[in-house]
């Protein structure tokens, strides 16, 4: 029976077109491919700008005035030890260490105002991938909970499910690469921050999560080339147990044989019986023969992985852009801190300059070039943020606190400006000067992009309708 805000219409009640697509934006109803054929030629559901998206997530807040919007001009104790490069915009103040991107800047967007109030990383990381504030107040907490707000991609993947009949796909909808975030930080116990998972709507619409263990405890393969035999991307509770250390498995086994050795084990894992669904699914993908090519970075050419930069981050972009070119829809790069800063740079920025800047340029400017020559950029979208800025004022050393109040999102491909600037910002980059953009205006964006109505309601377990975004608006001025 159809039911839509709690209330059950009777046979003989007329359901008005208000009612019908909200139930149908709720995932309620279902609907066939010639009857969503058909609203969209009424016009009444937005054709999708993007088929994908590529989310890179830049874990410990990037400093804005070290990235994409430097103040050259400030005080010395503000503007920062790096200077601008020239762009293809001369008003994009983009930073020397950033000079690929500077150089193709004609390819994406920047929005410079970004802002909230969770000054926290745990919180503001859930708000910029959910469009949600946290429920846990801040400095209350760093893992994640069965409370927190689905992410936009279990979001999609639950619009996938529910109104296309997808479930079944060999491929997943939503995959974040290369660990759940916070897999690799240095801390006393196990962290899993929160904001990628679908929290209150299920482990059905969780991301397929992958695997990439490090050396040792102080190793960073973020900032050094990775081994194939690393890179083997092996999906998370199917790999092997991890008192079995990388250097046992170097020069033993091929990335095709440890794949192989996954789909051994998950079939054997199979024969048990008992699995709930969602360890059935990984069970699925782990023997599809298109999952195992598409996790296989060496099918690709050695110079186009040398473009991507052999580090574990443009590895992993490469990797993104392998997933939705055979069809996952949402993916999730995660740039982590595993050092327990990183671009959380309180210390210093001595990283900012030798790995991580470097890395991002490496790895951004190579996927926008390359998404572009296989003609995938006018249907993928691309953003590259982090989830908070930095201070102003930098202490003796060149570090920043956090910020934020103001911090800088990079956005390309499904049908995005090229050379834009979105929002205008202070002398010290400190707050904007025009209208803040909210993470609920962000996430709106992207739902609007993907075709998903921003404006509908998702239904919780209990069966509980909830506001998709509350109070955003998409950032229609961005697109041509």
């Amino acid at each position: 029976m159809l039911k839509i805000q709690g209330r059950h219409p009777n046979v003989c009640q007329k359901i008005s077109r208000r009612q019908l697509l909200e139930a149908g934006g709720a995932g309620l109803l279902g609907l066939n491919l010639p009857k969503l054929l058909a609203a969209e030629e009424a016009g009444l559901v937005r054709k999708p700008r993007a088929k994908s998206v590529i989310f890179l997530f830049l874990f410990g807040g990037p400093s804005q005035l070290e990235s994409f919007d430097m103040k050259p001009t400030a005080p010395s104790d503000i503007r920062g030890p790096f200077q601008p490069t020239p762009a293809r915009n001369p008003d994009l103040k983009i930073c020397q260490h950033l000079s690929r991107l500077a150089a193709i800047s004609d390819k994406y967007a920047v929005v410079k105002t970004m802002s909230h109030s969770y000054n926290d990383h745990s919180g503001a990381g859930h708000y910029v991938q959910t469009g949600h504030r946290w429920s846990i107040p801040i400095g209350g907490g760093f893992n994640v909970t069965p409370n927190d707000w689905p992410s936009m991609g279990s979001v999609l993947k639950y619009h996938e499910q529910n109104n296309r009949n997808q479930s079944n796909s060999e491929l997943p909808n939503y995959v974040v690469v290369p660990n759940f975030l916070g897999r690799l930080q240095d801390y006393k116990v196990q962290l899993r921050r929160p904001g990628e998972t679908a929290g209150w709507l299920g482990r059905n619409y969780d991301p397929l999560n992958t695997v990439i263990n490090k050396r040792g405890k102080d190793d960073n393969p973020y900032f050094r080339d990775c081994t194939d035999e690393e890179l083997n991307f092996a999906i998370s509770g199917l790999q092997p147990r991890p008192e079995i250390s990388l250097d046992r498995i170097k020069g033993r086994s091929s990335l095709l044989n440890q794949f192989n050795q996954q789909r051994h084990m998950a079939e054997s894992a199979r024969k048990i019986g008992n699995l709930d669904q969602f360890r059935q699914r990984a069970l699925d993908l782990v023997t599809s023969d298109k999952t195992r090519l598409a996790l296989d970075l060496q099918q690709e050419s050695s110079q186009l992985r040398d473009q991507y930069g052999r580090h574990l981050f443009g590895q992993s972009t490469l990797m993104a852009r392998r997933l939705v070119e055979a069809g996952v829809r949402f993916v999730t790069v995660h740039y982590d801190a595993v050092d327990g800063y990183s671009w959380d740079s309180h210390r210093s920025s001595n990283y900012l300059e030798k790995h991580l800047l470097p890395t991002l340029d490496q790895a951004l400017s190579a996927l926008l070039n390359d998404l572009e020559q296989r003609g995938l950029l006018d249907e993928t979208l691309v953003v590259a943020m982090g989830e908070m800025g930095r201070t102003p004022k930098a202490n003796k050393q060149w570090g920043r606190g956090h910020w934020s109040t103001l911090f800088p999102a990079v956005l390309a491909g499904a049908g995005i400006q090229g050379g834009l600037i979105h929002g205008e910002t202070d002398r010290d980059a400190a707050y904007a000067t025009t209208r803040p953009t909210s993470p609920e205006d962000l996430a709106a964006t992207i739902y609007d992009a993907l075709g998903i109505d921003y404006r509908g309601s998702i239904v919780d377990r209990q069966g509980r309708p909830h506001a998709l975004v509350n109070g955003g608006q998409p950032l229609y001025e961005l697109f041509s």
